[in-house]
């Protein structure tokens, strides 16, 4: 006999999970807005051991990082969808290329998040219209524990590197969330599928992980190019290579990308100005020139000092002697990071 299903709740699901693949989601999964002790204490050990560092933001909303229900008291249910931005090219191939730069793949295309909170917001319209309940939406920049979220509702798992897997998308999924009043129940969540591989463990340029499933962002090359303020410690800047935004090791080594498939989205095709760069291309960036250039892209947060003063390692790690004037004219520069870090790179190459 089948199992009872009070109030249909498996088909509302299915009627929401169509529509979310017809606008356009790669995943779906539901599930209760609750999430387990052990997320709980796995983000307190990451807090209390410092791991977080300046990114305080963290810190500062654990509590409703931690509990989703905290962050929005009437959650009853969360739909975790999830958008596919595999790249069509091995993300690794540049590092080779010491005269260009390397730029994550999520950032070579425009920023996610606006396409992301379109068909959210284009899905909660929906929902509201079919179903009765309030729903609020949400991307990264809110404090959901996304990926905890997305493992509890089936689509995908938190690998050795801490960030999400799935059998389909391999290590390649942009997350979103809505949380709802209406009570969907829940799919079944997934299991690890790491088994013994280490390979993302194994090629952290910087040796950012503790542990299995244990990252020390301090030691990360995206937090150092991204979230770090000031200069980047000395230990880890050779080991940068030629990263000047993000890291993509651990993602493109997982076995499981092999069944994974490029994205067929428009708005995440690379931009031509941002596939392996010339690193001589971006010295001599203004202000006005970084945010002209950047505009629509994550990359233009960072602001145009940390993205140069990240730049000038690039270029000291380069070997090319050639780059010396364009890193010599930064030496002098008016941001004394974006100097400190251009003087070290003159020495470099010499």
């Amino acid at each position: 006999m089948a199992a009872a299903d009070p109030g249909g709740v498996a088909a509302q699901r299915d009627i929401i999970r169509a529509e979310a693949f017809r606008l356009g989601f790669d995943a779906v999964g539901f599930c209760r807005a609750a999430l387990g002790p052990e997320v709980r204490a796995r983000m307190a050990d990451f807090l209390a051991a410092g791991m977080h560092g300046q990114m305080g933001w963290l810190e500062d909303r654990a509590e409703q990082r931690a509990h989703p229900q905290a962050l929005w008291p009437e959650a009853v249910s969360v739909v975790s969808l999830g958008l596919n931005y595999g790249p069509e090219h091995d993300p690794l191939e540049v590092l080779q290329a010491r005269d260009r730069a390397a730029i994550s793949v999520y950032a070579q295309g425009r920023d996610y998040h606006d396409l992301l909170k379109r068909r959210l917001k284009a899905l909660a319209r929906w929902m509201i219209a079919a179903f009765p309940q309030d729903l609020k939406v949400f991307v990264d920049t809110a404090p959901v524990a996304e990926k905890p979220l997305a493992q509890t509702a089936g689509i995908g798992w938190q690998g050795k590197h801490t960030n999400l897997v799935s059998r389909e998308h391999g290590s390649w999924l942009f997350l979103g969330e809505i949380f709802t009043t209406l009570d969907l129940g829940a799919d079944a969540a997934e299991v690890d599928h790491c088994g013994s591989c280490s390979r993302c463990l194994d090629i952290c340029p910087t040796h950012a992980f503790p542990a299995p499933y244990r990252l020390d962002a301090r030691r990360c090359i995206s937090y150092l190019t991204i979230e770090h303020r000031g200069p980047i410690p000395e230990e880890f800047r050779a080991a940068m290579g030629n990263r000047i935004y993000g890291c993509d090791d651990c993602l493109a080594v997982c076995p499981w990308n092999k069944f994974a498939s490029a994205h067929s989205e428009p708005e995440f095709a690379p931009r031509a100005a941002l596939t392996a760069p010339k690193l001589a291309e971006f010295a001599t960036l203004d202000d006005a020139g970084f945010r002209a250039l950047f505009s629509g892209s994550p990359i233009k947060r960072i602001g145009r000092d940390r993205f140069i003063r990240n730049l000038c390692i690039a270029i000291g790690n380069s070997d090319i002697a050639a780059l010396l004037p364009q890193v010599q004219s930064l030496c002098e520069d008016a941001d004394p990071v974006v100097a400190e870090a251009a003087r070290w790179a003159v020495e470099r190459l010499r």
